[in-house]
């Protein structure tokens, strides 16, 4: 598995490149679809490759880990078989869900000790377990296990959540580079950077894990709260340490504006449960702004969901359908709306690959931010 960096943008710190896997090519900059459970809920695999035409999914280690269990996924021959995926796939490590059990974890330097929000069974996940896990689930890409603090947080409480990442970061990658993958085809494993929103601990950890020979590296630890612009003050700090010729990772990242910004700060990678969580609420995402499928004011408009889209609901369904099925709390509903955001964020991903080739970039960002963060 390797990282070609094809195109840097002359007037920003954009770039294109390909990260290539065993399960295909990768275009960078790429919003990856989330499945936590082998599953990006409501979307088949035939129209997440025809019609959202995704590159990449991400999965999670601790749901599938809880439920159906490694001893399934194993006997099945991995998560790309059980599931029917024949994408890469990307699995993040369980720490950012034992992070939000904040009531039922304790974290010593053995590793993270939680309860099952299914049972409330015990468990432990260490930076060798978790290794493990993933080498059974057999993503493409493995993530290192790290702790994720909240935002706000004191200083000295970030320093110790960083020195423990780094200490699982150690072993972990010993424990990585000791076994081998179960499926017959290569993993990487990608160290994540913390240090929640200071920027000297962001520097040390940066630092830190680029010592490590990794594929990629990851950028953990935003999003949680903090305000837009110190997460881009942060990304920017990162990036300038961050080896330039491997590709960046900011996980849990973002809105289309978020997406557009980070891309100018260095960023490759991004997923988010936003597409498909928001649309299954009525919140659908076009370039020319943010509509509430749900509002009256759609009920009589029967123009497509989106003019400008390019997939079979998009041309297919209006808006007035669309919204009958919302406000019915049909099945279908959340189905297309679904489609329709996760497609919108692929072409947003692939027009700024474009826009990076042709040169134009900066001034093609610059005309669309405030239209696609404008509520219609």
């Amino acid at each position: 598995m390797h990282f070609d960096l094809i195109k840097e943008d002359k007037k920003t710190n954009a770039r294109r490149g390909i990260l290539h896997t065993d399960h295909g090519d990768i275009p960078t900059p790429i919003f990856m679809p989330v499945g936590t459970l082998g599953t990006v809920k409501g979307v088949h695999y035939n129209d997440l490759i025809n019609e959202v035409k995704a590159k990449i999914i991400l999965s999670n280690t601790y749901h599938l880990y809880l439920r159906p269990g490694t001893d399934v996924i194993k006997a099945a021959g991995g998560l790309h078989k059980f599931a029917g995926i024949y994408l890469p796939i990307l699995t993040d490590s369980g720490g950012y869900q034992v992070f939000s059990l904040s009531e039922n974890r304790k974290l010593t330097e053995e590793g993270a000790h939680f309860k099952s929000h299914i049972d409330g069974s015990k468990h432990l996940f260490t930076p060798e377990n978790v290794v493990d896990i993933q080498r059974i689930l057999g993503s493409d890409i493995m993530m290192a296990l790290d702790e994720c603090t909240a935002y706000p947080v004191e200083k000295e409480e970030a320093r110790r959540s960083m020195e423990l990442t780094h200490k699982w970061l150690e072993r972990g990658w010993k424990h990585f580079e000791e076994t081998k993958p179960l499926w017959g085809h290569n993993q990487a494993y990608f160290p994540i950077v913390q240090g929640s929103v200071f920027e000297d601990l962001r520097r040390e950890s940066a630092k830190f894990i680029s010592s490590f020979p990794a594929v990629g590296y990851a950028i953990g630890g935003l999003s949680v709260g903090e305000p837009a612009e110190i997460m881009y003050d942060i990304i920017e700090v990162v990036n300038a340490i961050l080896p330039q010729d491997k590709p960046r990772y900011l996980m849990g990242v973002g809105t289309p504006a978020n997406i557009l910004e980070a891309v100018e700060r260095g960023v490759d990678m991004f997923d988010c449960v936003m597409p498909t969580r928001n649309g299954r609420n009525g919140m659908l995402f076009t370039y020319k702004g943010i509509i509430n499928i749900k509002n009256e004011k759609w009920k009589y408009d029967f123009s497509p969901i989106d003019e400008e889209g390019e997939t079979f609901v998009d041309k297919h369904y209006t808006k007035a359908y669309l919204r009958h099925l919302m406000v019915s709390n049909e099945m279908l509903g959340a189905q297309i709306a679904s489609i329709h955001n996760l497609s919108f964020y692929l072409r947003l991903v692939l027009d700024i690959r474009n826009h990076i080739e042709v040169g134009d970039f900066k001034e093609w960002k610059d005309s669309i931010i405030e239209q696609v963060q404008t509520r219609l």
